[in-house]
Formats: C-alpha cells, sequence, structure tokens
C-alpha cells in the first residue's frame, strides 16, 4: 500500500519531479531512487506569506506497483428497451441524473426546453452584442444549463450529499483534464465545458437514452396524488409515472405552474446583491503580495479571493469570484436584468470579477408587499426589473465605481468594462433594496480594510446579481426524495432549492436518480 504523505514546496516547484521527490524522500526516510512512483491527491496554494508555497497531498510507492487512486469505470448499459424516466432539464443535474439511470439500467429521457449547446451560441451572441433575450435560450436555459457558459467551476462544501469524486470523475472522463481531481479548487473553464457536455450527450444517446430539445413543461396532471402525465409545448401530453423535476433556479414558469396547480412550495432566504469587477492586477497585489504596478510571477495562477462580514446583522459575502473573466448577462427575459460571471480555462483576461451579495429572507419580501410561497421570487423580479429600466433597456447595466457607491454618487465616467452589452453610470441605491445596499456599502469598505487595494475608485460595481440561488424550495420527502403531495414527482438540484452549484447540483441528481431506480423495485 502507498503512505499517504502532505509536503510543502515553493509553488514554483509544483511541476519539478526532482524536488518533489526529494521532499517526499525526506518525509518518508528513504532515499528518491526508491520511490518507483508517486501521485498528488490534493493540490492547494498557501500565499499567506511572500513565499507562495505548494501544499500537496501525494500517495508515494516505495518499491510496489503503481495504482490510481482515481481510476475510473463507469457502469454504462444499452437501456433502449428499459423503462423510461422522464427528467425535466438538461443541466447538471439532469445530465448526472441521466448518467446515474443508465448505470441502473434505466432509460432516461430528457425534455429540454433550449438548445443544443452550438445552437445556444447564436442566441448568446445576439445577447452580448444586440441586447435581445430569447427566452427559451440564453446563459441559464440549454444544454448543460447555466454552468455551461457560467464558469465551470466545481467546487462544494455539500460533501454530505453525494460522491463529489465520482462526480469529478465522470467530467474527466468526457474531456476535462486530471487536474480537476486534485486541485482543491478545480475549475474547467467556459471555453472547455461545451465539448465535455456534448461528450456527455454523445455517451447518453449510445446507450439508448434520450435528449429532446426545443421541448419545454408546459403543464402537469397528477391524480389522486401520483404523477399521470406531462404536457409538452402547449400541445403533446406524455403519460409517466416518474418525473425528475430538475429545471433550475430561473424557470419561473415552473414555479407559477406547480403554485397554480396547488402543489406545495416554500418561500426561502436567497442573497442578491451586484457584480464587482477589478482590474486582476490588483487582486494579485494584494494576495500575491507584490507591487500594483508589477506582473504576477509566470507560474502563478491568477488570483482570487474569498471575502465576507457582518453588516447591520447581514452577511455580506463574495460569490463565484472569477479570477481574469467577464461579466456576462443572465437575463433570461426582456424586461429584467441579471449579471453573472465566468472565466476561461486560463483565467487569463485583464479584469477580475465577483459577485458581492447579501442574505435576504421573508421579512425583508413583506417589507415590499410581498409574501406567500412566491414572495421571494417576486422581490428579485422587482430588482431585475429595476436594473433593466435604470440601465435603458437591450441589457445594459446599471454601474458605478466602487468609491462613488459607497457615498452614493453618481459617477462622472466608468471604467472600461468587460460587460459586453454595456454600462450605464446610474445610482444603483434606486435599483437595490436600501438594506441590501447599505449593508453592501459598509461591506466594501470593511473589505478595503481587510485586502490592500480592494476599496478602489478602478473597480466597478454593476448589476444586478440575483440569481445566486433558488428563491423557492419544493419540498420532498426525506427518505423517497418525492415531492409529499405527488407521488412520482422528485424535485431535483438548485432549481429545488437542494443546491448552488455544478457539482452539488450534479450530486443530487444522482442522488434523486438512485431513489427513483430504488423506488420502482418496491
Amino acid at each position: 500500500m502507498p503512505q499517504k504523505v502532505s509536503i510543502r514546496i515553493p509553488y514554483q516547484h509544483i511541476q519539478d519531479d526532482q524536488i518533489i521527490r526529494q521532499q517526499l524522500s525526506k518525509s518518508i526516510g528513504v532515499k528518491p531512487h526508491q520511490i518507483s512512483s508517486y501521485q498528488i491527491t490534493r493540490r492547494s496554494m498557501d500565499a499567506r506569506s511572500k513565499t507562495i508555497m505548494a501544499q500537496l497531498q501525494v500517495n508515494v510507492f516505495v518499491d510496489e506497483a503503481f495504482f490510481d487512486e482515481f481510476e475510473f469505470h463507469p457502469q454504462l448499459q444499452d437501456v433502449t428497451n428499459a423503462q423510461e424516466i422522464y427528467i425535466i432539464g438538461a443541466g447538471p443535474a439532469g445530465l448526472f441524473a441521466a448518467l446515474e439511470l443508465i448505470e441502473l439500467g434505466l432509460k432516461p429521457i430528457i425534455i429540454e426546453r433550449g438548445k443544443d449547446v452550438r445552437e445556444r451560441r447564436r442566441d448568446l451572441a445576439a445577447m452580448n452584442k444586440e441586447g435581445i433575450v430569447n427566452p427559451e435560450s440564453n446563459y441559464c436555459f440549454g444544454e448543460g444549463g447555466a454552468g455551461t457558459y457560467s464558469d465551470g467551476k466545481l467546487y462544494t462544501r455539500s460533501t454530505k450529499r453525494g460522491n463529489v469524486l465520482k462526480s469529478l470523475q465522470w467530467f474527466v472522463y468526457f474531456g476535462a483534464t486530471e487536474r480537476i481531481l486534485q486541485d482543491a479548487h478545480p475549475h474547467i473553464g467556459t471555453n472547455k465545458l461545451p465539448g465535455i457536455i456534448a461528450n456527455m450527450r454523445e455517451a447518453i444517446l449510445d446507450c439508448g437514452g434520450e435528449i429532446r430539445f426545443n421541448t419545454k413543461l408546459t403543464d402537469i396532471d397528477f391524480s389522486f396524488g401520483a404523477m399521470q402525465r406531462i404536457q409538452v409545448n402547449h400541445t403533446d401530453w406524455i403519460t409517466t409515472h416518474q418525473v425528475i423535476l430538475a429545471t433550475g433556479h430561473s424557470a419561473r414558469d415552473i414555479f407559477l405552474l406547480l403554485h397554480q396547480k396547488k402543489i406545495a412550495l416554500e418561500t426561502k432566504p436567497f442573497a442578491l446583491g451586484v457584480r464587482i469587477e477589478h482590474p486582476q492586477h490588483i487582486i494579485d497585489s494584494a494576495q500575491y503580495h507584490c507591487p500594483v504596478n508589477q506582473k504576477r510571477s509566470s507560474f502563478l495562477p491568477a488570483a482570487s479571493y474569498s471575502l465576507v462580514s457582518q453588516e447591520n446583522n447581514r452577511g455580506v459575502f463574495s460569490f463565484c469570484m472569477c479570477p481574469g473573466g467577464i461579466i456576462a448577462p443572465a437575463s433570461t427575459t426582456e424586461g429584467e436584468l441579471v449579471v453573472n460571471g465566468w472565466s476561461p480555462s486560463k483565467r487569463d483576461g485583464f479584469f477580475a470579477n465577483s459577485g458581492m451579495v447579501v442574505t435576504v429572507d421573508e421579512k425583508d419580501f413583506a417589507n415590499y408587499g410581498f409574501e406567500g410561497e412566491l414572495a421571494g421570487m417576486y422581490y428579485q423580479q422587482m430588482v431585475e426589473q429595476k436594473a433593466w429600466n435604470l440601465g435603458g433597456g437591450k441589457l445594459k447595466a446599471p454601474a458605478q465605481r466602487m468609491t462613488d457607491f459607497v457615498e452614493n454618487k453618481l459617477s462622472n465616467n466608468l471604467n472600461d468594462c468587460s460587460y459586453l452589452p454595456g454600462i450605464q453610470s446610474c445610482l444603483l441605491s434606486e435599483v437595490l433594496p436600501k438594506e441590501v445596499y447599505r449593508a453592501l456599502a459598509d461591506g466594501f469598505k470593511s473589505f478595503g480594510k481587510k485586502m490592500k487595494g480592494y476599496f478602489t475608485e478602478e473597480a466597478n460595481v454593476v448589476a444586478t446579481e440575483s440569481r445566486t440561488s433558488s428563491p423557492i424550495r419544493i419540498p420532498r420527502d426525506e427518505v423517497t426524495l418525492a415531492h409529499p403531495q405527488v407521488k412520482g414527482l422528485y424535485p431535483c438540484a438548485e432549481g429545488a432549492g437542494y443546491a448552488g452549484g455544478i457539482i452539488s447540483a450534479a450530486m443530487d441528481g444522482a442522488k434523486v436518480a438512485h431513489s427513483v431506480a430504488k423506488q420502482l423495485k418496491k
């Protein structure tokens, strides 16, 4: 058996085999030549001092045969003639539910309102160049869901929800770099993910599964507390008694449909705020302890950050930080403005951006006259509509310099920005609820004290980052994972309030698929 060893080396030597072997030999008390092989299983960075270190966890093989801890052999089967299970949504939850069903000998049929990854690109181009929103095909809707075109970060704290390693192994199986199995904060990149998602699709089809694009769930029929049929595209009814609902947190029409059918929903807290964008060299300087006008060392990746504070009894925190990335429009309908961020695999852009958000709950919704199960959704919608109107339409985003935001002062001019539809100088206090604006303004000052150079007029604040998670939870039984009111209806992942990112959504999709198979055997 290999020895499991932790070592620290200067980050610039992270790929230096000789130095790694020397450190390993010192750690376990053998000569370097006695180490027949080794495998790095975990890799992270410690930038707290001027000498930036790599922390490595390593399996060391001394005079013994190597075996791969990450070896992966999925049990894909031909399910052409197997029992059919319908999945609504082809995001991470839907795709991973389909893969799990195939391994369990069941046939997934995915219903996706949007287009495949190749066709989606045209609609994304129209958003960025012309400010046109296709409500069925955008950054949120389409093959791969929001994750395909929103950075591809694969880090999750939800380790108890499922098998994190297996989820990452699936990505490698379909074309991601093996480094994501080792990195403490794995990242694929928006430029790489579409190809990986397409490979997943082809595998599902090759096994006999089906994926129906441009097919939207428009009605649901249940009798005697059990699933009976679903309607798609307002015309065709499909008989089915098991439905995995993996529609994502932006599918408001699904929430409205369930509410109309008197299927139980629950309002839940979520986080809302802005995107903030700095020149990447400011973040590099703060994190790597180098002069602000000096480019970071070539062996170092673009620096990231994670910030949190309590302001006026409210949590203010960074969300989905994108080093070397861009801000992108994430609206799903005309008249509502949402922004998100993403990075390419190399994270080599000029800017760094991050969501900066504030927790809001039922009390905040009620202050604006919104109550009941859909209160959070309507509160969210209110802010997005204000942002659209203040920006002037066509996805132009209202923005301020960071220092002007804190002083509630209209910016005479704005910094260059990566957001392609363009930004418009506005008072963001007229977009954000007053409690969110005040918490953010105080939070920016606090973060400026924690992180040198962060509070600066060189940063733009862009509204609005509002789709951090679902404002609604669709309840489910803790054992069967089915809706407690509708047998055979399985709410899943972000759209049901049970996940918050690609990996947690993927794990929840697999978990729900496994439960579906288990219930069918009873």
